[in-house]
């Protein structure tokens, strides 16, 4: 299955922070990039510290544990120890995956 959006069609933070400070004209962008990495930074830290970070409308961030296994390098074929690790998840939430599928438009 192909994935009709790729790297071009990526918003970066400095374009989201740029596309925020034109809808906001009352606030200067540097204000703009320090409320956008505030919040980026809050996500982040409650992550880190094992926190879901609930956005109703919008989803859920959470952390995932993946165990510890033995897996398999594919060059030589040998079994190695393949360490557990904690793993960002998003799961979307309701309104999200309407707008998404055709339900409400844009600005809301």
């Amino acid at each position: 299955m192909s994935n009709d959006h790729d790297e071009r069609n990526a918003m970066t933070k400095s374009e989201l922070i740029a596309r925020l400070a034109e809808k906001n004209p009352h606030l200067y962008q540097r204000d703009v990039e320090r409320i956008v990495t505030t919040i980026f930074d809050e996500i982040a830290g409650a992550l880190a510290r094992g926190d879901r970070v609930e956005l109703r409308g919008f989803g859920a961030f959470s952390v995932k544990t993946r165990e510890a296994r033995q897996g398999r390098n594919p060059r030589t074929g040998e079994t190695v120890a393949v360490e557990g690790k904690a793993i960002p998840f998003f799961k979307t939430g309701k309104q999200l995956r309407e707008r998404l599928n055709g339900g409400e438009g844009e600005g809301h």
